[in-house]
């Protein structure tokens, strides 16, 4: 049998109500929910199951919104048994595998990405940066159209590399827009501004990622107890050290998804398992490799799909 890789989504998934039917009938997914609104003194809960989904999208409630309802869902996929070999998670999804991993604790995660959210909010001024999917270019093309923008005075860097043709740019609004602009003419198919509220993971998060190497500093990380493939390096990182630095650099650097995705499959991964709310990862797997299998789970019927087909395996 294959290995299995469990995969956390990012921001982008969040959807007003995801969790909800199952924190109904759930005591150990209610409690979940509960304990982020003690560590926030706020009522996250509220706001995931109510809306409106405009405040839960703001970066600074998305973030603990989806690394909440993406553990309430481990923490009730997990009494079947059923164990990765890898974790791993797109951007913010990255603190949902980590957990899932023992290297920090949920209470110390929705601390860390709340203010990781904040400075990322204040990082650049609203309106100044912006990001953009570029689809149907291959990304070393895609990367001489940014050096070249940025070389002009207009930052602008590939963002999240997420499969063969699918590419986000980010960087300042000039940058993105001249980016765009002559990816469409080096043959892109179709450039998408995306409703994004910063130039995420480019070189403009560098004073968020200065100041977010301070919070990381009140929390405790520790060794993973099992291997999480980062999205700085596309490699398994294990170490305590390691994970700080990666994280701290995750905030301006691109997302190596579609190399975290082919890594996995070297290691001898051949089931992955993505865990929360919305089934994007497992698109982007299908797209990086057709013949991988993917299970989406993020209600009691699709963990129980799940749980039939690997366990049926196991016998």
């Amino acid at each position: 049998m294959g290995k299995i890789a469990f995969l956390f989504p990012g921001q982008g998934s969040q959807t007003v109500g995801m969790g909800q039917a199952l924190a109904q009938s759930e005591q150990t997914v209610s409690e979940t929910f509960k304990k982020a609104d003690e560590v926030l003194g706020e009522s996250l809960s509220k706001l995931i199951f109510e809306g409106p989904q405009d405040k839960l999208t703001l970066t600074t409630n998305a973030q603990p919104a989806l690394l909440t309802t993406s553990i309430a869902i481990l923490r009730y996929f997990s009494r079947f048994g059923i164990k990765p070999d890898f974790t791993a998670g797109h951007s913010l999804g990255e603190y949902s595998a980590l957990v899932a991993s023992d290297a920090i604790s949920f209470e110390d995660a929705v601390y860390a990405v709340r203010k990781r959210g904040e400075l990322m909010e204040e990082a650049v001024p609203n309106g100044e940066g912006t990001m953009a999917a570029v689809l149907g270019m291959d990304r070393e093309k895609l990367q001489d159209v940014t050096e070249t923008v940025s070389a002009g005075g207009s930052a602008v860097q590939l963002a999240n590399l997420n499969c063969p043709g699918q590419i986000v740019i980010s960087g300042s609004r000039k940058g993105v827009e001249e980016a765009s602009a002559q990816a469409k003419e080096a043959g892109a198919k179709r450039v998408i501004p995306l409703d994004v509220s910063g130039p995420f993971h480019s070189s403009l998060m560098k004073p968020a990622a200065e100041r977010f190497e301070s919070v990381l500093d009140t929390v405790t990380l520790k060794d993973a107890s099992i291997p999480v493939i980062g999205n700085v390096t596309a490699e398994p990182i294990t170490e305590a050290a390691e994970i700080k630095k990666r994280l701290i650099e995750q905030l301006y650097s691109p997302v190596l998804w579609e190399d975290s995705v082919t890594k996995m499959l070297e290691l001898g991964v051949d089931t992955f398992v993505e865990i929360g709310p919305g089934k994007v990862l497992s698109g982007l797997v299908k797209k990086v490799n057709r013949s991988a299998r993917t299970f989406a789970i993020y209600d009691a019927e699709t963990c129980a799909a799940a749980v039939a087909a690997l366990k049926e395996e196991e016998e």
